[in-house]
């Protein structure tokens, strides 16, 4: 862990790769609310180097509570440079936010807008923490397009398939990048076995990695008969398996039970299938997390080896 440096006598100041970890607020986010939105305002050091302060950290923690409520970036500022005896409510949300996020990114996966898709993902992850921009932004939205795609129509595949690359390459790109700084327990990551998408398992493993864990991500689940030496083989320190439907019978109530029973590491479920299934999977050995990907990673960390 860096230690924070000293100055102006007893003052410790952080780097932001510090205060990232504790706020849970990745770097990239944080330089974005200092340089468009003058949020916060770390001091530097001779060579350039951002150091925060004891009270830029609080302040980073009051932004999270604003952005939480549903408050847009562009103004919080204001809220936050106003007297603390009379804490204001919260104003509405203006145009432009959670709710016509949703809205650009639905018609852009509808249209198959590679360039619209690109911009909305660069700046929601550049200007809101990853937990938030999968609670508002993308989990909503995914559950609205599984509605539209049921009936698996040869443009609605499409669609799925734009949506599955694009975010595939962006994930896998950031999954890459932040495996090479965590120390904490793997995880092996895979679709359910018959799953028709991986749109579910990617925002989970985007939201494992924020939270630290190295993320081993897999397109495809290999035969269930095979992950205890794959696990073993990868060392990892659990399994999280997602999905968007319901799965076979057979599958859920008799093979991923077994399964558990032959790994010597937890086996989660989340999505979807994990809210279907949950009465048949409560004593069966196998987590279901739920289709609430925050709460399905926090409660999949309390289960892994620290």
């Amino acid at each position: 862990m860096n230690e924070p440096t000293q100055h102006g006598g007893d003052t410790p100041l952080y780097p932001i790769r510090e205060v990232s970890r504790l706020t849970g607020v990745n770097s990239v986010t944080l330089r974005a609310w200092e340089r468009r939105y003058a949020l916060i305002k770390p001091r530097r050091t001779p060579k350039g180097h951002r150091l925060y302060a004891r009270e830029d950290i609080e302040r980073v923690e009051q932004i999270l509570r604003w952005l939480n409520r549903g408050v847009p970036v562009s103004q919080v500022r204001e809220l936050l440079d106003r007297p603390t005896s009379d804490e204001p409510e919260a104003p509405p949300p203006a145009p432009g936010d959670w709710p016509a996020q949703r809205r650009r990114l639905f018609e852009a996966v509808e249209a198959m807008d590679l360039s619209r898709l690109e911009s909305l993902y660069n700046q929601s992850l550049a200007l809101y923490p990853v937990a938030t921009c999968v609670a508002e932004l993308w989990a909503p939205t995914l559950h609205e397009l599984e509605e539209r795609w049921g009936d698996e129509r040869l443009g609605n595949t499409l669609q799925r398939r734009t949506l599955e690359s694009f975010l595939r390459s962006r994930i896998g790109m950031r999954l890459y990048h932040t495996n090479a700084q965590v120390s904490g327990p793997t995880l092996l990551a895979m679709p359910l076995p018959d799953d028709p998408g991986t749109l579910w398992l990617l925002l989970a493993a985007l939201l494992a990695g924020d939270r630290g864990l190295g993320v081993m991500l897999l397109d495809t689940a290999p035969p269930v008969g095979e992950l205890p030496l794959a696990v073993e083989r990868l060392s990892a320190s659990g399994v999280l398996m997602a999905g968007s439907h319901a799965g076979r019978t057979d599958l859920i109530r008799r093979q991923l039970p077994r399964l558990a029973e032959q790994l010597e590491v937890p086996l989660g479920l989340c999505g979807p299938v994990a809210r279907i299934r949950q009465s048949e999977l409560d004593d069966s050995g196998v987590a279901a997390l739920g289709d609430d990907l925050i709460e399905a990673i926090t409660r999949l960390q309390a289960l892994l080896p620290t």
